[in-house]
């Protein structure tokens, strides 16, 4: 994030006039509980492989018989089994036929040849419409992601690669042709990926089960980890998404179903997509392209005038931001790095802990997020002086959703081209605040005292909210 019209300027990559992107979630009015997952109880109990059921029993060409594979098979047979229920149901005429093959291979070792391509050193998994096939790398990629972030990633990413399969056989159904675009077969995927998942959530999978507390937020973390790096333009073959737009797209599929994913085309992508390439006047600021030196006096000023601007037309007298750190507040606890206190209408802040968050972690080792996700927590604070000049509770069971959806609009906003404050959101920035969202503590999602929203879905739904549809639409719909 940065700083229009500066030498180390940062442009515009999302235009939100004019977006008419459909709202998901709760029915019009009707708050969700920020104790459900788009309807669900929030559990956190296990996830992954349903202890003492049989295997699935699937023909596997170039399988080895070891752990991956039959997690695999699993998965796999449990998505066909889903799909052969869902697919007459939600499409009216339509039967799913299965899968023709499935393929296995070691990236370390022997190619196979599949959809003209030799495997060899390809850590990958993918469907291929030209013989209606299913391959996946045991070697590398499975172990990896069971590794990273358990086993439900595994059957994330295969989902994926099936619900490719579903669009295919689809066709005209899914709004998929020969000259469809990637983003739009890709994000088609990721959102029959979510109808799945609410299926394994909902308890009806036979060899697997998913909390919708830690082990959905696992899942949410593969979609991020799986994003394209920041700067790839959505219009490039190939192209996935950030993992603000798979995140999004995954949970369409999850709270609506598999008929909103088939609504995702190029004229819905165009008005939703926040994937953009990095502009000739993006520059490195030696944190990477598209992030800044988060203490810096002129970043925040700048974050400050766009946050007035975001609010200006409540009426409300805007906090002071004292910056000098973190002391004390008479009618409210203090949460760090940042806090409000609704006693002197201020904001204080700690920077040193800020500019960690802002920091981006260097290759290979680990370290903060970036930019956005430090400026967004302090935006987070300045949403509750609004929430409290304007007669909202800052404590009350819906606050931290009204928060993160305030956060959200403030981050639409500051990309409106008439927009007047310098402040602009860069590629990449949208996949901070879902890297921070989905954090244990993020203070994005939170009330006055820190009290977080307890659902990561529920809080990266919140902020889209705002960010697709703008402030008015978080107070009708996160008021108690």
């Amino acid at each position: 994030m940065g700083i229009g019209r500066m030498a180390a300027a940062l442009t515009t990559v999302v235009v939100l006039a004019g977006c008419s992107s459909v709202v998901e979630g709760a029915p019009k009015g009707e708050r969700p509980d920020p104790t459900k997952v788009a309807g669900l109880e929030i559990t956190n109990g296990p996830s992954g492989a349903k202890p003492g059921v049989p295997n699935a029993d699937l023909s596997v060409e170039n399988g080895d018989g070891g752990e991956m594979d039959q997690l695999a098979i699993n998965t796999l047979a449990d998505v066909q089994a889903f799909w052969a229920e869902e697919m007459p149901r939600s499409f009216a005429g339509k039967n799913f036929e299965p899968v023709k093959r499935f393929i296995s291979y070691d990236s370390n070792g022997k190619g196979v040849e599949v959809c003209r391509l030799n495997t060899t050193g390809i850590a990958n998994a993918f469907y291929c419409a030209i013989d209606d096939s299913i391959t996946w790398d045991r070697g590398e990629l499975l172990p990896m992601l069971k590794d990273s972030f358990g086993p439900m990633a595994v059957v994330t990413v295969l989902a994926h690669e099936m619900g490719h399969a579903v669009q295919y056989k689809l066709g005209a159904a899914s709004n998929i042709g020969p000259n469809t675009q990637s983003i739009v077969k890709e994000q088609q995927a990721d959102c029959y990926t979510g109808v799945f998942m609410r299926w394994i959530a909902e308890n009806k999978s036979k060899h697997f089960e998913l909390s919708t507390g830690e082990g959905l937020n696992q899942v949410l973390q593969t979609m991020f980890f799986i994003r394209d790096s920041a700067g790839t333009s959505f219009e490039k073959q190939g192209a996935h998404g950030s993992a603000f737009d798979r995140v999004s797209a995954f949970q369409f599929g999850f709270v609506r179903g598999a008929a909103r994913c088939a609504e995702i085309n190029e004229a819905e992508i165009d008005k939703r997509i926040t994937e953009r390439p990095f502009s000739l006047q993006d520059t490195d600021q030696g944190q990477g392209r598209g992030n800044v030196r988060i203490d810096q006096d002129k970043y925040l000023k700048a974050l400050e005038e766009s946050l007035r601007d975001a609010y200006k037309s409540s009426g409300a007298a805007f906090p002071a931001v004292d910056r000098a750190g973190i002391k004390s507040c008479a009618d409210a606890q203090t949460t760090s790095p940042a806090t409000y206190c609704p006693a002197t209408n201020q904001i204080q802040l700690d920077l040193p802990s800020l500019v960690k968050i802002g920091t981006p972690p260097k290759r290979g080792q680990k370290g903060g997020i970036g930019d956005f996700a430090a400026f967004a927590v302090i935006a987070s604070r300045f949403s509750l002086s609004i929430q409290s000049a304007t007669g909202f509770d800052l404590d009350d069971d819906a606050a931290g959703q009204r928060t993160a959806c305030l956060t959200g609009a403030w981050a639409g906003l500051t990309n409106r081209p008439d927009a007047a404050a310098g402040l602009r959101l860069s590629p990449g920035d949208l996949d901070e605040a879902v890297a921070e969202l989905l954090a244990d503590d993020s203070l994005i999602a939170a009330d006055v005292n820190g009290k977080a929203v307890p659902s990561g879905f529920a809080r990266v739904e919140a902020f889209a909210d705002g960010f697709f549809r703008g402030s008015s639409l978080c107070v009708k719909k996160y008021s108690v």
